[in-house]
């Protein structure tokens, strides 16, 4: 394909996973106790921690995809498919976590996919080493916020924390692959800005 026809494809497959149903998952949900959460405000509480977590992964699905479409390198391009095809798994299992809580995805994840796809495709366009960079700081950010969930989860909510633990490891998994493929560290003010950035969306996917 052509690049226009690259784009095209990527622009559907942004809409489907910003928009439409729940992917299949290769991997079995992590997901095996049973459901012991009581009362509404629990169950709102951990709805709200796992839509955050699934705006997350719409974002990871947009970035790698910006990375992929920007970087002229195979083997970046193949390394950042791989990650996104794990963290469909991640996406799926959020969804399904989100409607057994009788709850659903944040409203605003439209938004969040094309502003991630465009940060995606800068961090592709600086190189190589920037691109892997940036892939591991997003990484390293999304496993400390996952570990928060951890802690921030109501106690009886097995099930929304077996998934969150699964994920943890895989996005450990993915950031390790970055750092082995020659990551840049990138500057400390960069960092600052997307956490920045990261805070303003899971204070509000938490909400809407």
């Amino acid at each position: 394909m052509n690049r226009i026809d690259q784009f095209l494809t990527q622009l559907g497959n942004g809409l489907q996973i910003a928009l439409g149903p729940s992917p299949a998952h290769a991997r079995a949900n992590p997901a095996r106790s049973n459901e012991s959460l009581d009362t509404n405000a629990d169950k709102q509480h951990a709805a709200g921690l796992m839509r955050v977590n699934h705006t997350g992964e719409v974002c990871a699905q947009a970035l790698y995809s910006g990375q992929a479409f920007a970087s002229r390198n195979p083997e970046i391009q193949r390394q950042m498919q791989h990650a996104a095809d794990e963290e469909l798994d991640h996406l799926a299992w959020c969804a399904q976590r989100l409607e057994e809580l009788g709850s659903q995805p944040s409203r605003l994840n439209l938004v969040w996919y094309g502003g991630s796809w465009l940060m995606g495709a800068a961090a592709g366009l600086a190189g190589d080493g920037w691109n892997l960079g940036f892939l591991e700081e997003t990484e390293r950010q999304v496993e400390a916020h996952l570990e928060q969930h951890l802690d921030s989860l109501p106690p009886a909510d097995q099930r929304s924390r077996e998934i969150v633990a699964q994920m943890k490891v895989d996005e450990a998994k993915h950031a390790q692959m970055a750092r082995e493929s020659g990551a840049a560290a990138l500057p400390a003010p960069v960092k600052s800005a997307m956490a920045l950035t990261a805070n303003i969306m899971k204070w509000l996917a938490y909400r809407v």
